[in-house]
């Protein structure tokens, strides 16, 4: 099961995993883009990688909230991540083991309506499969929403789909819909999800976390 397009460049060495890093948190491609939005916010890249992880969270992109804070999943939608995971805060934000990578690394502003524009393109074009080759030690990806489950399949499915197949992409990786609460009705409306995805995906990620 590929959890990678093929185009992946060869794995970075760890020295410049740190210079990476460093590079992504002062990009400001599309600043223009961010200022043309309602918020007129400017680039403030959420970076939260290290050579060492084991795991790795593959999200879409920062709302206001974490754009403001600084760092991944502070909102609701991480408490609820967090509890699909059974993960306390600490374990969860323990860059040593854990990356959390977005497809697109800032806050993308809102549209006409107030909802989260989509991650830029750019993104992703520019930084991930770097950042992917940066993270030799992954063991297990977590797939968060449609457009980390694109990216990291190879192709584009509907969430609702990848996730009722989590079986055929497991234990490499657990596609997840977004814990947006806007997901409820589904949630709901799906509690095998809850009932068997969760908790092969929490033994599976103690036993990475674990060293096994």
């Amino acid at each position: 099961m590929d959890t990678a397009p093929a185009t992946a460049t060869p794995a970075v060495p760890p020295g410049r995993a740190g210079a990476l890093a460093a590079a992504i948190a002062a990009c400001r491609l599309c600043a223009a883009e961010f200022a043309a939005t309602a918020t007129a916010h400017a680039p403030r890249p959420v970076v939260w990688f290290r050579p060492s992880a084991r795991v790795l969270i593959a999200g879409q992109a920062p709302g206001l909230r974490v754009h403001r804070l600084g760092e991944p999943f502070r909102d609701p939608s991480g408490d609820r991540l967090r509890a699909w995971l059974g993960l306390d805060e600490a374990t969860f934000y323990d860059r040593d083991r854990i990356a959390i990578v977005p497809m697109a690394f800032c806050f993308p502003g809102y549209d006409a309506r107030g909802a989260d524009l989509p991650p830029p393109p750019r993104c992703a074009a520019s930084w991930r499969s770097e950042v992917m080759a940066a993270l030799p030690g992954l063991q297990l990806s977590i797939l968060v929403g449609g457009h980390a489950i694109g990216w990291h399949l190879g192709r584009r499915i509907p969430v609702a789909a990848a996730v009722r197949d989590w079986r055929r992409h497991a234990p490499a990786a657990f596609p997840l819909p977004h814990p947006s609460w806007r997901n409820s009705g589904w949630l709901g409306r799906n509690p095998w999800m809850e009932a068997e995805l969760l908790p092969a995906l929490r033994t599976r990620l103690a036993a990475v976390l674990a060293g096994g």
